[in-house]
């Protein structure tokens, strides 16, 4: 009889072999998504997986944690060396887990919250009505300005003046602009309240020095570990000093358990490659590449939200080619090219519908794709948008051809 270590599962095989080629063949542009190193995947599926480590270090609710206590240790120390912060909690599970345990330990039930509306750029769980964040507290939104479709910070003082939001949330899932943090802070200053940023989708930029710091001016910054910063699927927090304690707690015991400690493992992995040379180049060439992409397609007639990007992504309205957000996914996935739907500033689309695609080029970039490789796809992704009676097969063939002579990490 076989030991559990040496069974295959075949029925699964299958399906991750095809999850691989897709992955080879496709050319990934959803903003949120990238390429794990061999090493952070390599770490993710440790031996850690076995243990469990509920508390923190040098205080587990549990024996045989010393190994556990260094990794953790280490996690943190590169967390704070890449950031510049003088605290980090590596344990939250997910971006989302690091909100709630923000919310947990600052706030109390029904205290008011500031963030952007969900359908400008905003994060479900910034507050939306579906999720935790819009059932425990009193939610406000601001709005971008309908002409600029970028902050509109004097609008901004005006609601927080009249609302006296306990925090204030900056930070975006689908806004193309330089997030000024400063000026944030002193709104929310302005009006005592607290700052959180979240940083979820500029870390990576914020880390190599591409995108301006929330450190030392936000009062929280939460993070994911993947989308720029390119590690594994995790969380993590940057507190103030005088908010730190507060915070662990709100990450364990309020809302979490025992941390995942093969991810807290592969995240000192990721801090340490984020740390070098070649990630800060890496993430130059993440934001040429998207200035070039968008320049490329506003060129062709594809109108760009708030006319261009200066960070990992753009908002393309797919209204100019006479598309529905939905519409256009559907086309550029059956061509190989992966985008998600998303809703643009005032659609009047339902949001699973929506007037807009968002995207991104973190993954293509990790591709180490060519200029030239890149507009083609340019070319190929207006051509499928455009066209009522698209060669899928052809243009599928082609990304194909681009995408294969890529390598993967």
């Amino acid at each position: 009889m076989k030991c559990m270590c040496e069974i295959m599962d075949h029925e699964l095989e299958k399906i991750l072999e095809k999850e691989q080629n897709r992955q080879k063949n496709s050319a990934v542009f959803i903003a949120s998504e990238n390429y794990a190193s061999e090493s952070v995947r390599k770490y993710t599926s440790s031996i850690l997986t076995n243990k469990y480590a509920e508390g923190y270090p040098g205080a587990r609710y549990y024996a045989g944690c010393e190994y556990v206590d260094q990794i953790e240790n280490l996690a943190i120390e590169r967390g704070k060396n890449i950031f510049g912060s003088n605290h980090i909690n590596v344990q939250p599970h997910s971006g989302s887990q690091a909100n709630m345990a923000a919310y947990i330990s600052l706030l109390s039930p029904g205290d008011k919250i500031l963030s952007l509306s969900l359908d400008h750029g905003g994060h479900l769980s910034h507050g939306h009505n579906v999720n935790f964040s819009g059932k425990i507290y009193e939610i406000h939104n601001y709005f971008l300005d309908k002409d600029s479709e970028m902050i509109d910070f004097d609008a901004l003082q005006k609601v927080a003046d009249t609302v006296r939001p306990k925090l204030i949330i900056c930070g975006f899932s689908a806004y193309s602009r330089k997030i000024d943090f400063k000026k944030f802070k002193k709104i929310a200053e302005s009006v005592e309240a607290l700052l959180m940023a979240d940083i979820a989708h500029i870390a990576g930029l914020v880390v190599a020095k591409q995108h301006p710091s929330p450190v030392n001016i936000a009062d929280i910054i939460t993070s994911t570990t993947h989308k720029t910063l390119r590690g594994p699927r995790g969380g993590i927090a940057i507190i103030s000093e005088s908010l730190a304690k507060k915070y662990d707690r709100g990450i364990f015991p309020a809302v979490q358990g025992g941390p995942i400690m093969n991810n807290v493992l592969a995240k000192a992995v990721a801090f340490k490659e984020a740390s070098t040379e070649e990630f800060v180049n890496y993430s130059k060439e993440i934001i040429t590449n998207a200035n070039l992409l968008c320049e490329h397609l506003k060129d062709k007639g594809i109108r760009v939200v708030s006319e261009k990007t200066e960070n990992h992504l753009m908002l393309l309205d797919t209204r100019s080619v006479n598309l529905t957000g939905s519409e256009a996914e559907e086309k550029l996935n059956s061509v190989g090219i992966i985008v998600n739907k998303n809703a643009i500033p005032f659609d009047p689309q339902p949001p699973k519908i929506t007037s807009g695609i968002r995207i991104g080029t973190p993954a293509i970039t990790t591709r180490k794709i060519s200029k030239d490789d890149l507009l083609q796809i340019g070319d190929l992704i207006y051509e499928t948008l455009i066209s009522s009676d698209v060669n899928k097969s052809s243009i599928k063939e082609k990304v194909t051809h681009i995408m294969n002579k890529l390598p993967l990490p």
